[in-house]
């Protein structure tokens, strides 16, 4: 019997790769179309909290506003440099599209993507203030926590380690935006602000898992790019949401 074995085997055994150079084609669709949207989310999600900054109460929430803006625009380089191994113009890509557009407030996208980037339909949704800003940094940190815990496992070794090295940065955004929360939480006219803005990005940010049962899931998990399905892992984010929102008095 030949030991050679086919490279879907391979992946869907639990091998990695490590090289452009050996990445079979619908591989690399695969994996550039994961990265793609990975950076883009992380480059819209930081423009729109640019304009967080000014919405800030005080300096310290003005720092952390920045910092989360810097570190996002960090993540995206970090991943849009590996693209660029495979041939993308990383100029050219991060100069493409206007991160800061969004769509009417009350619009309607579910988990479809929208206009030509590959940004989550969460990240065309506008910021209103800054109870909105940490309400939707609250739930969209903790589902990115939930997200780069699977991602951390993707087959593609150099991925998978840059998102194991950015993931507690994004932990730390998590926790400044519930710092934040717990604040406005803090009076009841800040509690019925801070529910209206939770009631608006929970729905919108429980779409960036997808659709439970995908066909595309079972692609993907066949090349070692997911691991858990749709289901599992919006689930773990409802619970999340649920232990920290339920000592707030916001669940």
């Amino acid at each position: 019997m030949s030991d050679v074995i086919a490279i879907d085997d391979y992946l869907a055994q639990g091998g990695v790769l490590s090289s452009p150079d050996n990445v079979p084609p619908r591989y690399r669709g695969e994996l550039l179309r994961l990265m793609s949207s990975f950076v883009d989310s992380q480059l819209a999600g930081s423009a729109g909290f640019a304009a967080s900054i000014n919405f800030a109460p005080g300096i310290k929430a003005r720092i952390a506003a920045s910092r989360i803006t810097l570190e996002k625009a960090d993540h995206a380089e970090r991943v849009l440099g590996l693209m660029g191994a495979f041939g993308t113009d990383t100029d050219r890509y991060e100069a493409q599209h206007d991160w800061a557009a969004r769509v009417a407030r009350d619009a309607d996208l579910g988990a479809v993507r929208h206009g030509n980037d590959m940004r989550l339909s969460v990240f065309h949704y506008p910021i209103t203030g800054w109870t909105d800003a940490v309400a939707m940094n609250v739930l969209m940190g903790l589902a990115t926590g939930v997200q780069l815990a699977e991602l951390s496992r993707v087959s593609y070794a150099p991925l998978a380690e840059v998102f194991r090295e950015i993931a507690p940065r994004e932990a730390r955004h998590a926790e400044l935006g519930l710092e934040g929360l717990e604040r406005i939480a803090a009076t009841e006219v800040g509690r019925v602000g801070a529910r209206a803005s939770l009631a608006y990005w929970r729905p919108r940010v429980a779409a960036t898992f997808g659709v439970a049962g995908s066909a595309r899931y079972d692609t993907l998990r066949r090349l070692g790019l997911r691991h858990t399905p749709n289901e599992v892992l919006l689930a773990e984010w409802e619970r999340l949401v649920t232990d920290r929102l339920a000592p707030l008095g916001l669940d």
